[in-house]
């Protein structure tokens, strides 16, 4: 029996995030499945995401049905009960026995033949005794330890919404400054909503922007409203650094909002930078593929951008793979890193210039701790209050968001996903005094 190429595909996918540290949002975009149909390639990101978001949920179902304990089941046969599983709990619109026999199938192509029956008798259990579609709480579907922990920093309320949020799927957004890249994604069919936050920010109501000329030769990019908004808390200088920046977002912000800067964009891996390049091919940015830990460079700068590796448990409603990844002694091992880099990066900053340190993170230990630290070592620097930095966005016209008061904690901001309309962002503003 054929198996639809989605589901193939959602099978490669998700067997690769299970066995190496690969991520979704870049899988469901590579040439492996571009020749896809948009229907197919539909089906294939609905599974994908759905599985990742729901994985402890869908766990839990298949232990009920299961006649052998999870821990003995082989990777490609519990990623084919989660892919059917997924089908028949959370996707009325799909036949059951579309999603049955096409797992069992699934199954016998990864060589699972044995394994077949057994993933018949699992699913057609489930089938008949699972009410479809079933509604759980969110925070079953994130693991224990994360949600109590925002409930200990946010609060109970906070974290439901952050856990409400993660199992969302929030439409795409994009920065665009050119009035005439608006008006051409619009002829294509493209449905643009003014962004929360910023006013050259637009979200994506309708249409496919990733099929959009636009998009395809590289003049936009997708990028989460607060992570845009980053970039802009950087402000204007002559010479800037961004130390951490692929895949690029913020930097094509950075050089786009200082059009006669010098702009070095650092880059630790040889790859990345090269894809980086591609994306910001902006002449007055320099991309240079090396740790700022031990960086050749000369010069100080005036605008110095950490947007630090860390943890992304801001971003898990875009990358759920994160939250069954981590495990709570990450958190120190990212500090270290964290400390180091942002160490490095303020010996780069020049007489009076700024520094943004930022994260997707919303654990303190990534944030406020990090910089808390670094500054024990630099008493040079002095944090500045970010309120300053949205009222002059503000007045500029470049900030729409009114509400200063719900992103800002003390001197630093923070977007905390579902409180607001995006993923969840830290920044701190660092100036360089004596």
């Amino acid at each position: 029996m054929p198996i639809s190429h989605a589901r193939v595909a959602a099978f490669e996918i998700l067997l690769r995030i299970e066995s190496t540290d690969a991520y979704a949002s870049e899988l469901l975009h590579s040439a492996r499945v571009a020749k896809l149909s948009p229907a197919d390639h539909g089906l294939l990101t609905e599974i994908v995401m759905g599985v990742l978001r729901w994985r402890s949920v869908l766990d839990q179902n298949i232990a009920q049905y299961s006649s052998q304990s999870m821990g003995k089941l082989d990777l490609e046969v519990l990623t084919t009960l989660r892919i059917g599983t997924y089908q028949l709990v959370f996707l009325n619109r799909i036949p059951q026995h579309a999603a049955i026999n096409e797992s069992v199938e699934l199954a016998k192509r990864a060589r699972k033949r044995s394994a077949a029956g057994f993933v018949n008798a699992v699913l057609r259990k489930m089938a008949k005794q699972q009410p479809r579609p079933t509604s759980f709480d969110p925070q079953s579907a994130h693991p224990r330890w994360l949600a109590e922990r925002w409930t200990r920093h946010y609060g109970s309320k906070a974290a439901q919404a952050i856990c409400a949020y993660d199992q969302s799927t929030p439409p795409p957004t994009v920065h665009i400054r050119d009035s005439v890249v608006v008006e051409e994604l619009r002829q294509e069919g493209i449905e643009l909503e003014s962004g929360a936050f910023l006013s050259h920010s637009f979200t994506v109501r309708g249409g496919e922007i990733a099929r959009t000329k636009a998009f395809r030769e590289r003049r936009i990019a997708i990028q989460d409203e607060a992570s845009q908004l980053i970039a802009m808390l950087a402000g204007h200088g002559r010479s800037i650094l961004d130390c951490c920046s692929a895949p690029g977002g913020k930097t094509r912000i950075l050089a786009q909002n200082n059009p006669k800067a010098n702009v070095i964009a650092l880059e630790l891996h040889p790859r990345r930078a090269r894809l980086l390049r591609k994306l910001v091919p902006d002449a007055n940015v320099r991309v240079i593929s090396a740790d700022v830990r031990a960086a050749p460079l000369a010069q100080d700068f005036e605008r110095v951008l950490v947007d630090a590796p860390c943890s992304g448990t801001g971003t898990l409603a875009r990358n759920p793979e994160i939250k069954w990844r981590l495990k709570p002694e990450d958190l120190g091992r990212l500090q270290v890193s964290q400390v180091e880099i942002l160490t490095a990066a303020m010996t780069r900053v020049g007489l009076g210039g700024r520094l943004v340190y930022s994260t997707c993170s919303l654990e303190p230990e990534e944030n406020e701790q990090v910089v808390e630290r670094a500054l024990e070592n630099d008493a040079s620097f002095a944090v500045v209050d970010c309120r300053g930095a949205l009222e002059k966005l503000a007045i500029t016209g470049e900030l729409s968001w009114k509400s200063f008061d719900s992103v800002l904690s003390g001197n630093y901001l923070r977007t905390i996903p579902g409180v607001h309309p995006c993923d969840g962002f830290f920044a701190a503003i660092l100036e360089k005094r004596a």
